[in-house]
């Protein structure tokens, strides 16, 4: 089972890819697109060109999940602009955002690292 954890980095492709792709195809991907290896553990998510659909790939230390999402109806009505970057990295608790169909970036939670201290 695969448990996206607050220490893991999310990384999600700007650009739609081909979902006829499976895993040997997202890793080339993310290597030659993303510039990220992907045996680092990291989340990589995907989706395809009429927003209805997304995968996720990720490599746990024996080999890879490949999860794939499609929605019955609608579509993922957020997702990052095109832009010079590639990708874009999202928080833990924003990927769970996204995989409901939600706009990640309208979270409001609280900072990953804060300090710890008398209040004054």
């Amino acid at each position: 089972m695969i448990q996206v954890t607050p220490q893991m980095r999310v990384v999600v492709a700007v650009e739609p890819a081909d979902f006829r792709r499976g895993i040997d195809g997202l890793a080339r991907w993310c290597k030659e697109v993303l510039k990220h290896d992907p045996f680092s553990g990291w989340v990589f998510v995907f989706r395809n060109r009429r927003a209805t659909a997304i995968k996720a790939l990720v490599y746990d230390g024996q080999g890879f999940w490949l999860c794939h999402k499609r929605l019955s109806s609608g579509r993922f009505p957020w997702w990052p602009n095109r832009g010079r970057e590639a990708s874009l990295t999202l928080a833990a608790h924003q990927v769970q955002v996204l995989f409901s169909a939600g706009n990640p970036k309208a979270v409001n939670a609280a900072p990953a690292w804060r300090p710890v201290g008398p209040t004054a």
